[in-house]
């Protein structure tokens, strides 16, 4: 029986550290800074073709919010939101580089599918851009 014993302290005394170490290793891959990733940042430009009249305008804004709405709900399109002044940049969309936009050329074939785009109202630059997949727009401080 003593034999027993020494032989479950041994292998206690031996794996403490093996699961101390995979318990260090998890938190420290739980850091936003090992997670970083690429996503592409499209910045939305006014284009050359804004002469629509009031009614097409509105209709070209109702597709361009479906367009996004829907590019969001498939995963492909994080964050999108317009500028609040005057300015050329009107607006910008973040893309998940995963969800189907992993080439220039695939995120490029996406937003031409947006009516503001193909009709001229809007245009684009392209960058790909690199985050911590974490976070969010809630207020205050994160949690650790």
């Amino acid at each position: 029986m003593k034999y027993l014993y020494l032989f479950i302290a041994f292998v206690l005394i031996n794996t403490c550290p093996l699961f101390s170490q995979q318990k260090a290793d998890a938190a420290s891959n739980s850091k936003p800074e090992n997670k970083i990733k690429q996503y592409w940042f499209v910045m939305l430009v006014e284009g050359k073709n804004r002469t629509q009249d009031s009614v097409t305008a509105a209709k070209i804004q109702e597709g361009h919010m479906a367009n996004m709405s829907r590019l969001y709900y498939e995963g492909k399109l994080k964050v999108a939101g317009p500028f609040g002044d005057n300015g050329n940049w009107k607006g910008i969309f973040i893309f998940d580089l995963v969800a189907g936009c992993t080439t220039k050329e695939e995120l490029e074939k996406l937003l031409l599918t947006d009516p503001a785009i193909t009709s001229g109202r809007l245009t684009y630059e392209i960058h790909p851009w690199w985050t911590a997949p974490t976070g969010s727009f809630i207020s205050g401080i994160p949690v650790k």
